[in-house]
């Protein structure tokens, strides 16, 4: 005979296990916080977990009804598990942002998280519990007004309970929450569970924006005496302070940093800190303080503009997807099961995007664009982003558990990957180079967002872009432009040097530079955020 409890315990319970399991990231938290003050009242520490606890009994209570309680809770429970992992282990913040990320992310990403110490974790805080939960008899009121009178009488003991907190502690609180913002949106399950609703609100249920044509009075302007063959990189996940062209210790920039004519901007900014907010950021021509991403995927980007030009453009894509911006674009995805010589399982190194090049840029015409989408420097599992023979920089973090490896470990690993794509990239100059009797030929590489690597106890990416660090922001920016390319535009390299030295850029930039750099014009260019303007003669 199984365990039988009346359902105000049993409430209680799942009270405590929200409490003390799946919130122990913010108490965490609230330590690191309160052992940097001066003066703490005793008080005000015995009484945050007293008010987590009323402030989750009042919010849990109205899901505690009979046929209702453990669907419910089952769902919240495993939920939470994971939620709070993430939490503990990256300092991952759930926002609405990130639940964008986590609904927009594809499968072979999401197995990439999954390791060894989150299924014992998962298992232990997620199924043990529901499986209890399952199993136990719950014993409700014989009457349902006696159930709601013993529910109301708990809910207004708890609001009776945070009133007389508030009047004794108020200016704490106060004072904390206004010196660590995050703190909001750290409570579980609070924080996810508001910010998929507001995803959904704003994404799923919204209601939708007419399209808009941008830029169909685009026009190539100059006609030089061959056409123009451009590559545009998307890196992913590169952070600029780990770019020995910027000054970095460590040679990852091995390959490029003897090709003459590259340059490395030393301070470029992205509009996001997820690939889900700045790729359609960056191919918008909204800048990130006005960016909405309803109305930027409700227009066209920088793509349709090029080919309202006439300019031939297509996109390949090794990343899991390009957020929108290559719809209505030529496209090839990378299918891992054709290269088994560059994939494992459903990742691919990204050399595979040199695969079929030369083919696929002849079937083009005219002046060319070709998109690369790189899987880069993809987290948490580094190490599958490059080949054992690139393994230059030892000893390396082997696993997807990031936060159990050293710190030399862990950054020797990232900066492999940054290395290998420094190869890539070498590589895809070296077939321009091999076409600039048939084109005038350039690259930009640009990535979409940074990434944390245990700084200030955060991993990964996605912090809240006003939180996040300069890690996460800051990135790399790299251009190559043939010495004819140079001269067809007028382009003064030396001027463009000393700019991307001295001057902060960001994603910003990127919409308005491809369009001046590809001789476009149209009434939706602005010179002013055209970096390489500043640097023309014409």
């Amino acid at each position: 005979m199984g365990v039988t409890l009346s359902v105000m315990k049993v409430n209680l319970l799942l009270v405590l296990l929200f409490t003390l399991v799946f919130n122990w990231p913010i108490f965490l938290h609230f330590y690191e916080i309160l052992s940097q003050l001066e003066h703490v009242k005793l008080g005000f520490i015995i009484s945050i977990p007293l008010v987590l606890m009323a402030a989750l009994n009042a919010v849990l209570l109205p899901f505690s009804f009979r046929y209702l309680l453990k669907p419910f809770f089952t769902l919240l429970i495993l939920s939470s598990s994971i939620v709070s992992y993430a939490m503990l282990k990256y300092g991952i913040i759930f926002d609405a942002g990130m639940m964008q990320n986590i609904v927009e992310t594809n499968s072979g990403e999401a197995g990439s998280y999954l390791n060894s110490s989150l299924m014992i974790w998962f298992l232990l805080t997620g199924v043990l519990p529901v499986l209890l939960l399952l199993t136990l008899r719950i014993k409700y009121a014989a009457h349902w007004y006696t159930g709601l009178g013993l529910r109301l009488g708990s809910l207004t003991a708890s609001l009776l309970f945070l009133v007389c907190v508030a009047a004794l502690y108020y200016q704490d609180f106060a004072s904390v929450g206004r010196n660590n913002h995050t703190l909001s949106k750290e409570i579980v399950p609070a924080n996810y569970v508001h910010g998929l609703y507001k995803y959904a609100r704003d994404e799923l249920f919204a209601t939708k924006i007419p399209h808009q044509s941008l830029g169909t009075d685009a026009k190539i302007m100059a006609k030089g005496d061959k056409p123009t063959l451009m590559f545009l990189i998307i890196g992913e996940t590169a952070r600029s302070q780990n770019y020995s062209l910027n000054g970095y210790a460590k040679a990852t920039n091995a390959f490029t940093h003897q090709i003459p004519g590259l340059v490395s901007f030393k301070d470029v900014r992205s509009c996001g800190t997820a690939t889900a907010v700045s790729v359609p950021c960056m191919f918008s021509n909204l800048t990130r303080r006005e960016y909405d991403d309803k109305l930027a995927h409700a227009r066209d980007g920088l793509l349709d503009v090029l080919q309202h030009a006439g300019v031939s453009v297509l996109w390949k894509e090794n990343d899991g997807g390009c957020k929108g911006v290559c719809n209505g674009v030529p496209t090839i995805d990378i299918d891992p099961t054709q290269y088994p010589a560059f994939c494992q399982d459903s990742s691919c190194y990204d050399e595979v995007l040199l695969e079929g090049l030369d083919q696929q840029i002849g079937q083009m015409k005219g002046n060319k664009l070709v998109a690369f989408h790189l899987m880069g420097s993809h987290g948490p599992t580094y190490f599958r982003r490059y080949p054992v023979t690139d393994r230059a920089f030892t000893p390396d973090c082997p696993r997807s558990d990031i936060e159990n490896c050293s710190d030399q470990e862990l950054v020797n690993t990232y900066d492999n990957t940054i290395r290998y794509t420094d190869k890539v990239l070498a590589q895809l100059i070296a077939k321009l180079q091999t076409l600039e009797k048939e084109y005038n030929v350039g690259l930009v590489y640009l990535s979409d967002h940074g990434e944390s690597l245990g700084a200030m106890g955060l991993y990964l990416h996605g912090t809240p872009y006003k939180f996040a660090p300069d890690e996460q922001t800051r990135v790399p920016l790299l251009t190559w432009f043939s010495p004819q390319l140079q001269a067809d535009r007028q382009l003064d390299l030396s001027c463009l040097a000393q700019e991307a030295n001295n001057q902060r850029f960001s994603h910003d930039n990127l919409f308005h530079s491809m369009l001046g750099i590809m001789n476009v014009q149209t009434s939706v260019y602005d010179s002013s955020l055209d970096l390489f303007k500043p640097c023309r003669t014409s």
